[in-house]
C-alpha cells in the first residue's frame, strides 16, 4: 500500500510539475559557433524564456541547407547568398531573411613571406599568395566561406584545383580547424573577421589582408518548409529578430574598436 501511494505521489507531481521544454533544432554554420556567438546567442535566448530549448548542430552553409532539404531542422542560419537562392527556388523554405553580417579577411604568418600585408584587394592578395607559393590553407567544405573562396580566385582566373599544386591544402574542416591547421603550417586562409577575432590568441597567425571596401559575409535565415516545431522556430525567430539583434550588435569587438557582427535584421532595403 504504502509502495502505491509513493508512485502516485510521484505521478502527481510530475503532472502538477511544469513540462519539460520542446525542442527546436537550430542548423547553422561552424563560423557563427567558432565565433563564440552562438553560444552567447543561445544563453541569452533561453533566459528570456523557459518553453523552448534550442540546440544547435555546426556544419557548414552547404550541409546545412542539404539538412534542410532532408527537413532535418526547425530554422537555417547560414551565409552562402547563391546556396540560398538555390534552396528558395527548388521551393524548400517558406521565408529567408537578414540576420548579421561581418567581414572576410586574410589571416597568415607573421613573417608573411607572400609579401601581402596591408593589401585591400583579397583576390589580388590571393593572387600574390600563389605566385609565391606560400601555403593556402582552403577549408574546401563547401562552406560559405569556401564558395567566397572560389569566387575570388574566379577573380584572378585562378583555379588551384584543377592542377597539382603543393601549396594549396584542402583542409576538408571547420572554420576554427582550418585557421588551426594554418596556423600549425604557417599558411594563409581566408576567414571570417569574427571567428579569427575570437582564436587569434591562440593561434600563430595575424590579419594581414582586409579589403576596402570590406568583403561583406551575410548570414541569412531561412525557414523550411515542413519544420518539426513550427511553433518553436516562430518563437526563436522571433527574437533572433527582434531582442536578439541588441545581443548580436553587443557581442563584442575586434583590435579596431569595430563590431564583431553587425545586426542587419533592420536594414532597409533587405
Amino acid at each position: 500500500m504504502k509502495r502505491l501511494l509513493w508512485m502516485l505521489m510521484i505521478v502527481a507531481a510530475c503532472v502538477g510539475g511544469d513540462p519539460p521544454p520542446e525542442r527546436v533544432l537550430l542548423v547553422t554554420t561552424t563560423t557563427v559557433e567558432g565565433s563564440g556567438l552562438l553560444e552567447h546567442l543561445l544563453a541569452a535566448y533561453h533566459a528570456s524564456q523557459s518553453r523552448y530549448q534550442v540546440a544547435a548542430t555546426a556544419v557548414g552553409s552547404g550541409a546545412a541547407l542539404e539538412l534542410g532539404r532532408r527537413g532535418e531542422g526547425d530554422l537555417l542560419l547560414t551565409h552562402d547568398p547563391e546556396g540560398e537562392a538555390l534552396f528558395m527556388a527548388e521551393g524548400h523554405g517558406t521565408e529567408q531573411g537578414p540576420v548579421m553580417e561581418n567581414e572576410f579577411v586574410l589571416a597568415g604568418p607573421s613573417d608573411d613571406p607572400a609579401g601581402i600585408d596591408g593589401m585591400t584587394d583579397l583576390a589580388a592578395a590571393m593572387d600574390a599568395i600563389a605566385r609565391a607559393g606560400a601555403p593556402f590553407i582552403s577549408r574546401s567544405d563547401e562552406s560559405g566561406t569556401h564558395h567566397r573562396e572560389k569566387r575570388l580566385w574566379e577573380e584572378v582566373g585562378r583555379s588551384p584545383t584543377s592542377a597539382r599544386t603543393d601549396w594549396y591544402v584542402s583542409a576538408g574542416s571547420s572554420m576554427d580547424e582550418t585557421l588551426r591547421i594554418a596556423s600549425q603550417r604557417r599558411g594563409y586562409v581566408l576567414t571570417d573577421l569574427a571567428t579569427f577575432e575570437h582564436l587569434r590568441p591562440r593561434l600563430g597567425l595575424r590579419l594581414v589582408a582586409r579589403g576596402t571596401p570590406p568583403v561583406v559575409n551575410r548570414y541569412t535565415y531561412t525557414l523550411p518548409v515542413d519544420p518539426r516545431n513550427p511553433e518553436g522556430a516562430h518563437d526563436f525567430l522571433d527574437w533572433l529578430l527582434g531582442p536578439g539583434q541588441a545581443v548580436i550588435a553587443e557581442y563584442g569587438v575586434d583590435r579596431f574598436g569595430d563590431p564583431l557582427f553587425r545586426p542587419t535584421a533592420d536594414d532597409p532595403g533587405d
